[in-house]
């Protein structure tokens, strides 16, 4: 099977970090640029996180963004709720955790990413409940997760033809 995703465009690079104060201020040292504030993943009632086909309540992260034209860079620090995060940052630690890539239909990409060989690991709405993500496990492959996102289209926006 060729490739699982309609659009490769690399969307975002995703880190796992056990202490976002400290990774993020060393990012922007590096970058020469402001330290990005720093957000919480959401409320479980929004975000609806699953891991491992589980409801994962208890799942949530703290993140901060930097940006580079339309590519994001996403530092992720886990707390101690089962999730692909912590999962990430116990098994191998800190670092690169995820490709992200922007989709639409959720569903039929994650199917097809799990016809290539892929294992759904988390899912999940963003925080403010305008789009979805799903983790899928790539490590026999890709060796990494990769990330889909799907953005909700804004009702109030002209549809583009």
């Amino acid at each position: 099977m060729s490739c699982p995703l309609e659009n490769t465009h690399l969307a975002q690079i995703g880190f796992i970090v056990r202490d976002i104060e400290k990774t993020r201020g060393e990012f922007a040292r590096f970058f020469g640029v402001p330290e990005p504030p720093i957000v919480y993943s959401g409320e479980y009632e929004v975000t609806q996180v699953r891991y491992r086909g589980e409801p994962a309540p208890q799942a949530k992260c703290r993140m901060c963004f930097f940006y580079f034209g339309d590519l994001q860079m996403e530092l992720i620090e886990p707390n101690e709720a089962p999730s692909a995060w912590r999962e990430q940052l116990e098994t191998r630690g800190e670092g690169l955790h995820h490709l992200a890539f922007n989709v639409k239909g959720m569903q039929a990409n994650i199917e097809r990413c799990e016809q290539w060989g892929m294992k759904l690991i988390q899912q999940g709405e963003y925080r403010r409940g305008d789009g979805r993500y799903a983790f899928l496990d790539a490590s026999d492959s890709l060796k990494m997760v990769v990330e889909l996102l799907e953005r909700d289209e804004k009702k109030d926006e002209p549809q583009k033809g």
